[in-house]
């Protein structure tokens, strides 16, 4: 590593220090965030940005700020220096370019909609909004694609090009106010990605601005040679640079679709149906699961079904295809829950009435406000055969802890969503909780998973990286985020784990490279 380069690195460790240290031993002090100019320098800071993307592009006084001082993850906040709206590559580049010849960290973000912190601020950077960027740009139904910049919603891509007869697979339960740059950002899934793969098996190629201000494209060719730097920067949380134009994937819609309802008296019953239906061969396009507590949410929601109060659990079954044969693949999933004591069963006997089977289902994060004041987003990834074991655990748990655990999940890839409840109100409980969906995390990994599916690290899992990863794993990945963003100013102190105790940061000369971390 040569002289310039080696500086680089310690003046980078050095800013990501003085950061985390000011967010994770000041918080809650009534003090200037990190890296805060003085009145004269901002004011400065603030005429230069609206001369990049015009003054009714920038947001800078604090009650403007407020909105953006977190995501839909609300455990930790901070203020941005400034909000800035670009509205094309161009003004993307020019305002990144402006802010790393000044070494001022900036963090890209979406909708908003992320819950696990990726896009929240740890004090003083700048936050790029890409929502003004929200354009359909081009449709090739021939060859099966289409061209979208960051803001454009996910929801409105289907809608687009369903009457020609076809979609975008991926369907995030936010898919209504979820953007496909936030998608692109956390690799993001949903309750269909069982058959048809998450976010990154839809990318084709990407435009995006380095945090140096230089304008890449990457991938856009069928089995393109050399490395998959698409596949790198899908998930990679806003850490590698801006994406400000995506290609993506259609998919020609099923000729059929099919969806079973399935109710059970115990979560136990419903986990082992859903290792029967694939063990049986069938392979659903989606295989969602929700548990009593989640059923009792969902029904004092916005779309109530009129499930029974005493559920234990509720599996809804999809598939899709060639119209003939799905009737056959629909009775052997009856036939598999019957084998597992299921209560009742049934096919949705109108498309309406699969619709409401399916409104219900995709409101269960925010209908769990009905029946607490708080709740953490749990987003764990366990191998299918053991969910019993695991949700088993999950209810040790939420004893353990005291605090409730709602399910409600991708049971079909093991992706869980526990959601934990708490009132933050009550001095200890937002604390436990969090302890709580640390050791669901744990678990996970125990069992041969992961620490996330689809929501990403973000802020709020930076720690629990080190269930799933050594220390020397996550040098190499470091070394990686290096190469696209050397000094760190693109989206700092997300993902990676960091010193655990403040006293440990303080007493590390400046310009120490110690990845080692380790916890207290």
């Amino acid at each position: 590593m040569g002289v310039h380069q080696r500086r680089g690195r310690e003046r980078v460790v050095h800013t990501v220090e003085l950061l985390d240290e000011a967010y994770r031993c000041g918080e809650g002090d009534e003090q200037e965030p990190a890296g805060r100019q003085d009145g004269g320098e901002h004011q400065e800071l603030i005429a230069a940005l609206q001369r990049c993307v015009g003054k009714d592009a920038v947001l800078f006084r604090q009650e403007d700020l407020l909105a953006y001082e977190c995501d839909a993850y609300t455990l930790k906040k901070a203020l941005p220096r400034a909000v800035v709206f670009p509205g094309s590559t161009e003004e993307t580049a020019e305002v990144v370019r402006f802010l790393a010849q000044r070494g001022i960290p900036f963090i890209p973000r979406g909708a908003g909609t992320g819950l696990s912190g990726g896009a929240t601020p740890t004090g003083g950077e700048v936050i790029i909004s890409l929502a003004r960027m929200n354009r359909l740009l081009q449709i090739d139904l021939p060859n099966r694609r289409a061209v979208v910049q960051p803001g454009y919603i996910n929801l409105h891509l289907t809608e687009s090009v369903a009457g020609h007869g076809y979609y975008y697979a991926p369907d995030p339960s936010s898919q209504q106010v979820c953007t496909i740059g936030g998608n692109v950002g956390e690799n993001a899934g949903g309750a269909h990605c069982l058959k048809y793969g998450v976010t990154t098996n839809h990318v084709l190629g990407l435009t995006m601005v380095l945090p140096d201000g230089q304008v890449v494209q990457l991938g856009g060719l069928p089995d393109e040679p050399g490395y998959d730097l698409t596949g790198l920067v899908v998930g990679s949380e806003g850490t590698m640079g801006i994406v400000t134009e995506i290609t993506v994937r259609l998919e020609k819609k099923p000729e059929g679709v099919r969806t079973v309802l399935a109710m059970f008296d115990e979560v136990k019953q419903a986990s082992e149906a859903v290792t029967g239906i694939i063990a049986a061969g069938i392979y659903p396009a989606a295989l969602e699961m929700m548990d009593n507590l989640a059923i009792e949410a969902v029904e004092k929601g916005t779309f109530p079904i009129g499930y029974p109060r005493d559920l234990g659990a509720v599996l809804l079954v999809e598939v899709d295809g060639i119209a003939e044969g799905l009737d056959e693949q629909i009775e052997r999933i009856v036939d598999v829950c019957r084998k597992h004591g299921v209560r009742e069963v049934r096919p949705a006997s109108s498309e309406e009435e699969r619709k409401s089977w399916w409104n219900n289902r995709k409101t269960a994060f925010g209908a769990v406000g009905t029946i607490s004041p708080n709740n953490l987003v749990q987003d764990g990834v366990i191998p299918r055969s053991r969910l019993p074991e695991v949700l088993s655990r999950i209810e040790e748990i939420s004893r353990e802890h005291g605090v409730r655990i709602a399910n409600v999940f991708h049971a079909g890839d093991g992706n869980l969503h526990p959601l934990i409840m708490f009132d933050a109100r009550i001095p200890g409980e937002e604390e436990r909780a969090v302890r709580a969906g640390s050791a669901i995390l744990k678990v996970c990994t125990e069992v041969g998973g992961s620490i996330t599916g689809e929501h990403g690290v973000g802020l709020e899992k930076r720690e629990e990286m080190r269930y799933l990863f050594s220390e020397k794993e996550l040098a190499v990945q470091l070394a990686i985020r290096e190469v696209f963003n050397p000094e760190n100013l693109c989206n700092p102190g997300k993902i990676f784990p960091t010193p655990a105790r403040c006293a440990e940061m303080k007493r590390r000369p400046a310009g120490t490279d110690d990845r080692s971390g380790g916890r207290s």
